[in-house]
């Protein structure tokens, strides 16, 4: 089957290079078993290479199941996957088949992958190793024949260097490689799915298909589309349902697409890692001054729990000063008696309010608190649908159920 006929199959629309080659290579890899692991961008159609894969396969009359890795709770992943026996945990009543189980025969498409718990990676990787895996709470191997096919956004030298995916297991799963482009590196490709999607939308709503004047040819194709395809179709869909107009130019679709300053950043994605990187020096920074600020007040707290004569070293001195100065104005260590520590007493007690201010202040500048800001702003966004919410954030679902459950916030 040549790269058109696959085109029309699977209805992928574009002739961008970078897209044919990630086609070639999926139509030739197909009539193997060797594992492939699709990256690319998010929103940039990873999902279509596993079908094309599987369906050009001598598996295709088996099953083919499609696994979001990141929407399932970690407690739960390994019996989703691979099964579990009546009794292996609170609430299981009886013994359940896995995916790897029923998909016997076919292909596994092991979405979000990165996301997967490390005892779940060491499971999957003695899958791919053997083709054996126990259910849980059992003890008998069984035997599976499953093509497995991964996909990622993620950098995986970096989720690797981090200690959040075995190099041994990206190894497994990477036998043949495929990229996927960004939509802002396929050119013509753009304009033509903005063509594709109107049609679609026009069909779906019974209305006249939107259209592109040359300025908003050219506004469509300066434009970064972060969210790739998927933005592109959201963007469409809007435009031909509120729109009257059916032509649309540079300055209409313009104020469709969200600028830079407008988007919401994710917690750790790839874009904003270099300013997150920043900021994180920035909070060390601030933690530090506060460590330093409890080590004075813990010296201040000894001192001041000595009785009868004080003799304070030199650094003693200059910090009991500096102290004072900050605080009080006065020395009491020049010219006052060393009996005198109860004013000193008196004067911290006074002042350990602007110790606490200073504390509070520092506290409500910490990571935890931007993170929760940011992820109740998206719920409150999507009125609480988790799917959008974490798509807004750049995360997966998984990673946002236990950001909710770990900083107890309302949904």
């Amino acid at each position: 089957m040549n790269l058109q006929q696959i085109k029309q199959r699977f209805g992928i629309v574009g002739n961008a290079f970078p897209l044919n080659r990630a086609l070639e290579i999926a139509s030739q890899v197909a009539p193997t078993d060797l594992s492939v692991l699709v990256t690319g961008e998010s929103g940039t159609g990873k999902e279509i290479i596993p079908q094309v894969i599987h369906q050009l396969s001598a598996r295709k009359h088996k099953e083919y199941i499609a696994v979001n890795c990141g929407a399932i709770p970690e407690g739960t992943i390994d019996s989703e996957l691979f099964g579990h026996e009546k009794g292996s945990f609170t609430g299981a009543s009886g013994s359940r088949q896995g995916y790897f189980e029923v998909a016997n025969g076919g292909t596994i498409f092991l979405d979000e992958v990165a996301e997967l718990p490390m005892q779940t990676q060491v499971r999957l990787l003695r899958v791919l190793e053997t083709g054996e895996f126990l259910r849980v709470g059992a003890s008998k191997s069984i035997k599976t024949n499953v093509r497995v096919v991964a996909a990622t956004n993620e950098n995986m030298q970096r989720a690797i260097a981090k200690g959040k995916f075995r190099e041994d297991l990206f190894y497994r799963l990477s036998a043949i490689p495929i990229q996927l482009p960004a939509l802002k590196e396929r050119g013509e490709d753009i304009h033509l799915l903005f063509r594709k999607f109107a049609s679609d939308f026009a069909d779906k709503y019974r209305m006249p298909a939107i259209r592109l004047t040359q300025d908003g040819i050219e506004t469509l194709s300066q434009y970064a589309w972060p969210g790739n395809i998927r933005q592109l179709k959201n963007t469409v869909e809007q435009i031909s349902i509120i729109e009257t107009e059916r032509n649309i130019d540079g300055l209409l679709l313009r104020s469709y697409l969200p600028q830079p300053q407008e988007q919401s950043p994710a917690l750790l994605n790839e874009t904003s890692q270099e300013s997150i990187s920043e900021r994180e020096l920035m909070y060390k920074f601030l933690f530090d001054m506060k460590k330093d600020l409890s080590d004075l007040k813990k010296l201040v707290v000894e001192l001041l729990s000595q009785s009868g004569n004080i003799q304070l070293s030199a650094d003693q001195h200059a910090v009991m000063d500096k102290l004072y100065q900050d605080y009080g104005n006065v020395s009491p260590t020049k010219g006052l008696p060393a009996p005198g520590i109860e004013s000193l007493e008196n004067e911290f007690i006074e002042n350990e309010d602007s110790f606490v201010l200073h504390e509070e202040f520092e506290e409500s500048l910490s990571l935890e608190e931007r993170e929760k800001e940011l992820i109740l702003k998206a719920l409150e966004k999507h009125r609480g649908k988790r799917k959008y919410a974490a798509l807004e954030l750049g995360i997966s679902e998984r990673t946002l159920y236990r950001k909710i459950k770990e900083y107890n916030l309302a949904e």
